[in-house]
């Protein structure tokens, strides 16, 4: 009997040893990679069925030369949101939802093919420039076939004919590189109604040469070349510093609530002194989209929340309340939440009152010489194009 249990003793602490060599050594790669992409397979599990959908993916080169491409992306993004919250549907409420991905840096993550998922689609735009400004580059290898196809296999794509779909890749090596045929991703996006756009960071010529206009070509998007070390130019205008304390007194009508309301509401304050970084004319843009209706914040603010399903008054957790609303009663907390949804629309107007007198002066200042070649103009023209195609207009 002794020696029945002392063999037992050694075969369970032999399988303990082997269980760990194969976890900690043979398998640690397979594992991590596993957990490093399981967070955005949940969305292809769990569809939601989307109609008049403005969905954006970009897809960004953060290979070592792309730097001046980053930096262009944090300081024009509020300006290219804000041409997306004016994209509307003629008789139709919008949705907009931006995803965001980089390729070619080794340094994130341990996918071999050094692609990573930084979002899904999401309307959290202050998640968006919270990644974005997050991002650095380094040396690596840039596989635009597989970042296309990779975008379109885990991202929650609508299949409503009246949802508007783009692919936005943007990088300087041969559009030919990586183990996935390019003419496959891009044939693949074309069944799905996804027009892709590229921008090739260099000549234009160069970019015809390594097969980005015909990426495009292949399914029906936009070819543009840009200077991704082009400097943003911001024109200061007589309405921004208003704009901005009105900003200030937006944010006060915020009312986080849930696990991640507090973390949520300090990366809208975060996400404005992002903004302000570069310049007041830019955190006036950051304004002008937090006024819209596309600036959403349900997922974290009751104000916003209580708007798209009154019930949660019913169900909210008072304990993830702030002290001074956790004594209300129900009856009282909405009648507070009506009261400032009322000053937050007020608030709101007076920013897109301003904000239009703002883009008429920054129209009349705007120095004809001085030729943008940035992202942001080349997303503003492709989505003025292709807009009208998919039955949607840019307000000017």
């Amino acid at each position: 009997m002794k020696n029945r249990n002392l063999f037992a003793i050694l075969a369970i602490v032999f399988l303990a040893f082997s269980y760990n060599y194969l976890v900690t050594e043979k398998w640690e790669s397979q594992i991590a990679n596993f957990i490093d992409t399981a967070h955005f397979s949940a969305a292809a599990m769990t569809p939601v069925y989307k109609k008049n959908t403005i969905q954006v993916a970009l897809l960004l080169d953060t290979s070592g030369s792309m730097s001046g491409l980053i930096e262009q992306a944090k300081s024009q993004l509020w300006q290219i949101l804000n041409t997306l919250a004016n994209t509307e549907k003629e008789n139709e409420e919008t949705k907009l939802e931006i995803a965001l991905y980089q390729y070619g840096s080794p340094t994130y993550g341990k996918r071999s093919n050094q692609i990573r998922q930084l979002s899904g689609f999401t309307t959290d735009m202050d998640l968006i420039s919270k990644k974005l400004f997050a991002l650095k580059t380094s040396g690596g290898e840039e596989y635009c076939g597989e970042v296309i196809t990779t975008s379109i296999s885990e991202l929650n794509w609508g299949k409503d004919d009246s949802n508007f779909k783009m692919i936005y890749i943007a990088g300087n090596e041969p559009f030919t590189q990586g183990p996935i045929n390019y003419t496959q991703a891009c044939q693949l996006a074309k069944k799905q109604d996804i027009t892709i756009n590229t921008i090739f960071c260099g000549s234009y010529q160069e970019g015809i040469q390594t097969m980005w206009k015909k990426g495009a070509q292949l399914a029906d998007g936009e070819y543009m070349n840009i200077n991704h070390n082009q400097t943003t130019v911001y024109i200061e205008t007589p309405y921004d510093k208003r704009i901005n304390e009105l900003n200030q007194k937006l944010n006060e009508t915020y009312i986080p609530y849930g696990t991640e309301g507090k973390i949520k509401k300090e990366n809208q304050t975060k996400q404005d002194f992002n903004a302000n970084s570069y310049s007041s004319a830019n955190a006036a843009s950051r304004a002008s989209f937090k006024s819209s209706k596309k600036y959403k914040a349900d997922s974290w603010d009751l104000v916003d929340a209580y708007e798209k399903d009154k019930e949660i008054i019913k169900n909210i957790q008072v304990e993830s309340l702030s002290d001074s609303l956790q004594t209300l009663s129900k009856k009282e907390l909405e009648v507070k939440i009506k009261l400032i949804r009322g000053q937050r629309s007020s608030i709101q107007n007076e920013i897109q009152e301003l904000n239009s007198k703002r883009l008429i002066h920054i129209e009349k200042n705007s120095k004809e010489s001085v030729e943008e070649n940035n992202l942001k103009k080349s997303i503003e023209n492709s989505v003025r194009k292709q807009a009208k195609k998919n039955g949607y207009k840019v307000k000017n």
